[in-house]
């Protein structure tokens, strides 16, 4: 995880930080970094839960093989699942182009 933090592309979205880089292993690889923003464990384990269940059923499907880190900003605490989806996928859409 944190060589694709350090050697990896990146974009900022207003509610995640995402960043990639290709892998060898032949599937795509999700990591997840949720700060603590002054929350609870039990908000941070909610936003975590939401962002993998958004991965595992429409992105990680449709991905190349590169590994994908998620790190959600202070603004993901107050978004719906809907707000994390459209910043997922607008990435998604961003990689093909």
């Amino acid at each position: 995880m944190t060589a694709v933090l350090r050697t990896g592309r990146h974009r900022r979205t207003p509610r995640l930080d995402i960043s990639w880089r290709a892998n060898e292993v032949g599937h795509p690889r999700l990591g997840l970094v949720v700060p603590r923003y002054g929350r609870s464990v039990v908000h941070r384990n909610r936003l975590r839960r939401q962002l993998r269940e958004i991965a595992r059923r429409s992105v990680l499907p449709t991905l190349p093989p590169l590994d994908l880190v998620i790190r959600p900003r202070a603004a993901a605490y107050q978004s719906d699942r809907r707000g994390l989806a459209s910043d997922i996928e607008q990435w998604v859409r961003s990689l093909s182009t």
